[in-house]
């Protein structure tokens, strides 16, 4: 018995033995319980957070008076009630309405945004939002309008009260059961409704006072560099500096990514850090140029206090997006290191730092870019660490010490979010490391401070110079990504992984760095589990798109789909989860369907199926039905139709997109993407599985040879 209470409370004694290293835990808690809160079907009511808050109580006495030994789990039960809390907490806070109809109509609002969207449309996000016959009590707090007709435009500027003539609808949801809810990201961004306008845009009224005071500044800039610096030159070095990105080329914009370079562009970490480790250098070492001051103040904390507020000025004049803040905090905590002559960069620090974060918004551990960012910065302080004393102080010269540096830190980073960056983006850069050797000594050296010192001289019209140096080093990167993306093989198409992968990744990475002694070869136990999920996850044999336009087929030569136009965004992010490089029309042009136009039809197994679009696709329905098992139409079909499951318009704005697998025992598996009902899912109540029973063998006439049973290993 004292074997197995000692047994029992090894784990613990561990733990407490470990006490002064196991602050990193604490986020990691945190971030835990937001997704565990994320991660339910219903949503949960008053008695649910009652009771959280019961427990996080008791596990904070239980801190304060229970005996040591106690102390480590209930700080992690603590930290888990606090990340379902925060989470609860900023979903209700940005309850805002969600359009649950398709309007066309007027719609006036303020400009607050202007971006671009995938296809390269302007876009404009507006709030202060008013539709024609709309109860203020139903209207969005913002929509987002793509402008997609061929007559030239308006200059828009943020502060501006628009007009336009658009059609409107819901964010949509995801694009196949178990892929991003965009549904979901809207809400928290109190986005109630998406749509686009082939009209122009008219001008209701100029700016107020200072109504978007900062957004304007930031448009005048991003203007002024625009017309100094022509082209994509201009405007990365616009998106670099102020966050607006709308000026840049999809082209450019695709050979950022293949690069693995689009990092750059983003207002992160990494430009945050060249402006204000600028800055301060520039601020610390100009006062030690200068004797009698250099004696009188303390130039370290001088230079600190003007970087953090160089820091706050570029996170308002950049939109303040989460990257952003993000970016902003663990800048700030790191400057009041300074300020309390504390090491500046450590793996508490960067804690202190997710810890706010989540807290303060939760929906951001969701996200790619509060993934890939915290991954980097802990494995580079961790990989620093380790090389510190044996390669850095005593065997490496002097002289090998930049080059070292930015081989080791493009390594580590590199190596800490590929699997982030292949489980969001379903692509890895084969040649990124090469290309962010290229480009990053550049962005920190020549690009960032070029700009900073063009703001410094603009008032006195002398930015032209440093503008030209930023120029040259924004061509040059830009050079280097194009170059990159076309060489044969640079990137490589990786298949979406399970659910459970990246937080087991993410567990064996903070175990490795956090723990300390053998113990941390225990992380090599999550890592082969979640390696083998990712290789081992199978493909959805059939995918309908939510609309009823699109049906993607699984066969031997990858995904074929339906139709080579038309819910491109479903079509594309599906190919992206296979892990398929192909463009829509090519994967259309695959076999799988037959048939005309508006009625492909189509084989699952044992089963037969057509999709019917385009004018007249109701009158078709009853002949599909007598040949076909399975009738997929984009319209709303008003009768009953016996002998075949029909999914028409109405029903699949109620299940969502929609995955087909095949169970040999119980027949054809219809899984909804709207399997649960949260604040942010459509007004509906959730779904459950549909199944279809073996068929008593209809086919349908001239249908292709069915693909295998099975979705293949990808």
């Amino acid at each position: 018995m004292a074997r197995l209470t000692e047994a029992m409370l090894w784990p613990l004694r561990t733990l407490l033995l470990a006490r002064g290293t196991l602050f990193p835990w604490v986020p990691v808690g945190i971030g835990t319980g937001v997704g565990l809160w994320f991660a339910l079907s219903w949503e949960p009511g008053t008695g649910f957070y009652l009771f959280v808050a019961v427990v996080l109580v008791a596990a904070l006495a239980l801190r304060l008076t229970g005996p040591e030994l106690a102390h480590p789990p209930a700080v992690i039960v603590a930290c888990l009630c606090l990340g379902a809390l925060a989470a609860g907490h900023r979903a209700h806070q940005q309850a805002a309405p969600m359009l649950d109809f398709r309007y066309y109509g007027p719609v006036q609002g303020r400009v607050v945004d202007i971006d671009r969207s995938q296809s390269d449309a302007l876009r404009l996000t507006l709030d202060q939002v008013v539709l024609g016959d709309v109860a203020v009590d139903r209207t969005p707090v913002k929509v987002r309008v793509s402008l997609q007709g061929k007559a030239p435009q308006m200059a828009f500027v943020p502060g501006q009260v628009v007009m336009l003539t658009g059609h409107l609808a819901a964010p949509q949801g995801p694009v196949e059961p178990g892929a991003f809810d965009f549904r979901r990201m809207a809400w928290f961004d109190q986005l109630g409704a998406v749509g686009y306008t082939p009209n122009p845009v008219l001008l209701w009224a100029e700016p107020a006072g200072r109504d978007q005071a900062i957004a304007r500044l930031r448009t005048w800039l991003s203007n002024g560099i625009m017309a100094a610096v022509p082209g994509d030159a201009g405007a990365f070095a616009t998106g670099v500096m102020t966050g607006d990105r709308s000026g840049l080329s999809l082209d450019a914009v695709q050979a950022l990514r293949d690069s693995s370079l689009a990092h750059l562009l983003a207002i992160s970490g990494m430009n945050m850090v060249f402006l204000t480790a600028f800055v301060f250098a520039l601020i610390r070492y100009g006062i030690a140029l200068v004797p009698p001051v250099a004696l009188r103040v303390n130039a370290k904390k001088v230079a600190a206090v003007v970087a953090f507020g160089v820091a706050l000025f570029y996170l308002l004049l950049s939109g303040a997006n989460v990257a952003t803040e993000r970016a902003f905090i663990m800048v700030s905590v790191m400057l009041g290191a300074v300020l309390l002559d504390r090491r500046a960069l450590t793996l508490r620090s960067v804690s202190i730092s997710a810890v706010l974060i989540l807290l303060w918004q939760p929906e951001s551990l969701l996200g790619p870019g509060f993934q890939m960012s915290y991954a980097a910065t802990v494995a580079l302080i961790a990989g620093f660490a380790a090389v510190e004393g044996q390669v850095l102080r005593e065997r490496l010269p002097r002289w090998a010490m930049p080059v070292f540096t930015l081989v080791l830190s493009s390594v580590i980073g590199g190596f800490a979010t590929a699997p982030y960056a292949a489980a969001h983006f379903n692509r890895f850069a084969d040649y990124g490391l090469l290309a962010n050797l290229l480009t990053v000594p550049v962005m920190g050296a020549v690009v960032m401070p070029a700009g900073a010192v063009a703001a410094l001289l603009a008032p006195f019209g002398l930015a032209a110079l440093p503008l030209w140096i930023m120029e040259q080093g924004a061509r040059w990167i830009l050079f280097v990504a194009h170059w990159i993306a076309g060489l044969e093989g640079a990137v490589t198409a990786i298949p979406a992984p399970g659910a459970w992968v990246l937080p087991l990744i993410t567990l064996a990475g903070v175990w490795l760095v956090v723990w300390q002694g053998r113990l941390r070869l225990f992380a090599v136990a999550p890592f082969a589990v979640a390696l083998a999920l990712w290789i081992t996850a199978e493909r959805p044999l059939v995918l309908i798109d939510e609309g009823g336009g699109l049906i993607g087929l699984m066969g031997e030569q990858g995904r074929s789909l339906s139709a080579s136009k038309g819910a491109g965004f479903a079509a594309t992010n599906w190919l992206e989860n296979d892990g398929d490089l192909a463009l829509q029309e090519a994967a259309a042009a695959r076999p799988g369907f037959s048939g005309p136009k508006g009625t492909r039809a189509f084989r699952v197994g044992d089963w037969t199926g057509v999709i019917l679009t385009g004018k007249g696709a109701i009158d078709r329905v009853g002949a599909a039905c007598t040949d076909a098992d399975l009738v997929v139409v984009a319209d709303i079909v008003q009768t009953t139709q016996q002998g075949c499951l029909v999914l028409d318009a109405a029903r699949l704005r109620e299940t969502g997109a929609l995955a087909l697998r095949v169970d040999p025992q119980k027949g054809l598996h219809l899984q909804p993407a709207h399997h649960a009902q949260r604040q942010w899912s459509p007004p509906y109540p959730a779904q459950v599985a549909i199944w279809l029973p073996h068929p008593e063998g209809r086919r349908v006439a001239g249908a292709s040879p069915a693909p295998a049973k099975t979705a293949p290993t990808r």
